[in-house]
């Protein structure tokens, strides 16, 4: 062992029953700075091995007791990153030929050895074994990127650094009892995030039973909701259970909750609260154990104040928000779903296409898609029906979109947004809280601090061409902190 080794040296392990080989090698390694550990035995050897690792192992191979063969089989299982070396007599390179092409060792020192050969072939091993980690260590960290960054999920489809956040959000939550809170343009699939808020919750077993507030007249949701009893109104020919004895044990998703009407909300706060209900025209209390999802298209703060949404209801439901992100900040998510549709599509009206043009797709990553993945999919769907195929091109969605040349070549420049983590170009350091230069001279010019954090995150999404995902990934918050701070200078307008 050399005078000095470092705490990160290679360790090398050499094996032989032969004291006099063992001194020969400890006075040819000194000058490598590896800790180089000397048995006698196969016995020692695995000892060692089970302590603590060892980069390189070295064995003779004629042995008592346990020979090399055995140990250095016995270490290929136990303790595949050892890079596995002999030291042979010419007589035995048949056998160790053998033994390399079984994997059982990577190579071989002849006996007599030449001292700078011998230090070569030791270093070259010590190479391979720290190439072999470095592959090992990659592999799983793609492997584990590759968990974590999912390209779809559930009946999602998309990488987008977005839809990564939503992912996330529903797993974490989904386990709990808590109730969600989904919000989103329409199109963006709220119901998709509850259907997988509850499929991944411990109700799965029991049932998801989704109600649509914005399409049942308002004199008729109470008996949607809570069912009723044979008489209770005309046309009640029979008793009838609602959405919440339905979804007892399972998950009750209302969808465009704001649409409800608002003295209605005043019952549904209360069955939340309690636990039980009455059905319209009864008298008895009913019991239901049920996880409320809620949805909405409407900005909730604005809701509240415009009167269509109770704020106790709100703030009760409101347990863990979940924002889905519009199509147009999913980066190239789009061209991925049009895919995904295409495919749907095409089988179910059997038709032979095979995908879109490099262009096509461009179009497609750079429309903005004002009714979301709902408008991407219908898009889609009319193109299959429309196109002759087996490419579909850029003038098969520009008749499909009601584009002009015009709109097309704007949309063939832009460029696809990316997932990367840096800015467009740097923001200016006049909206640096922390700058001196950036600070007015005068005490009375100085801005709240309310105030300069709004011009700083609107600058910073604009600089991001209004993808707040981004933006936010850009200042180190989460999205949900930008969107509820727009939320919030929204309602103060």
């Amino acid at each position: 062992m050399p005078d000095s080794v470092g705490p990160n040296a290679a360790r090398i392990l050499f094996v032989d029953d032969e004291t006099s080989i063992l001194k020969s090698l400890r006075r040819v390694t000194r000058p490598l700075n590896s800790e180089c550990v000397f048995v006698e035995s196969g016995a020692e050897a695995l000892a060692l091995l089970e302590a603590s690792p060892f980069d390189v192992i070295v064995s003779d191979m004629r042995m008592p007791e346990m020979d090399g063969a055995v140990l250095l089989s016995q270490v290929a299982k136990r303790y595949p990153e050892t890079m596995r070396l002999v030291l042979s007599g010419y007589s035995e390179d048949e056998l160790i030929m053998s033994a390399i092409n079984e994997g059982r060792i990577w190579g071989y020192i002849h006996k007599p050895w030449d001292d700078n050969l011998l230090l070569v072939t030791l270093q070259q091993a010590l190479a391979a074994q720290q190439m072999m980690v470095e592959r090992a260590l990659l592999r799983h960290t793609v492997e584990r990127f590759t968990r974590e960054h999912k390209s779809g999920f559930c009946r999602f489809v998309g990488a987008s650094a977005a839809m990564q956040t939503v992912y996330n959000q529903i797993e974490r939550v989904a386990p709990s009892n808590a109730s969600v809170f989904i919000t989103g343009p329409s199109g963006t699939g709220k119901e998709l995030a509850a259907e997988a808020l509850h499929q991944l919750s411990s109700r799965q077993q029991g049932p998801l039973v989704p109600l649509n507030c914005a399409a049942i007249p308002s004199e008729l949701m109470e008996s949607e909701i809570f069912g009723h009893v044979k008489g209770a109104f005309s046309g009640a020919v029979a008793n009838r259970e609602g959405a919440a004895g339905q979804a007892s044990g399972g998950t009750l998703f209302l969808d465009e909750l704001g649409e409800m009407d608002i003295s209605l909300q005043a019952k549904l706060l209360r069955f939340i609260q309690t636990g039980t209900y009455q059905k319209v025209g009864g008298s008895k209390l009913e019991t239901a154990d049920i996880r409320f999802v809620c949805a909405t298209n409407r900005n909730p703060l604005q809701a509240i104040a415009e009167g269509l949404l109770r704020e106790d209801l709100y703030y009760r439901l409101n347990v863990v928000s979940i924002n889905m992100p519009l199509l147009a900040e999913r980066d190239n998510d789009a061209s991925q779903l049009a895919n995904y549709f295409l495919q749907l599509f095409a089988k179910r009206e059997e038709k032979e296409l095979v995908g879109f043009t490099q262009d096509a797709e461009k179009v497609i990553d750079t429309y903005g898609w004002p009714g979301n993945v709902r408008q991407l999919e219908n898009c889609v769907h009319s193109v299959v029906v429309m196109c002759s195929g087996p490419l579909i091109t850029v003038e098969d969605l520009k008749t499909a979109l009601h584009l002009t040349d015009t709109d097309i070549a704007a949309f063939q420049s832009r460029p696809v947004l990316s997932s990367s983590l840096e800015l467009e170009s740097p923001l200016e350091p006049a909206v640096l809280v922390g700058s001196g230069a950036a600070l007015p001279s005068s005490s009375e010019q100085l801005k709240p601090l309310s105030v300069v954090e709004r011009d700083y995150i609107e600058k910073a999404i604009e600089r991001c061409q209004g993808n707040v995902v981004k933006a936010a990934t850009c200042l180190e918050v989460s999205p949900s902190t930008l969107y509820r701070k727009m939320q919030n200078w929204e309602a103060k307008v």
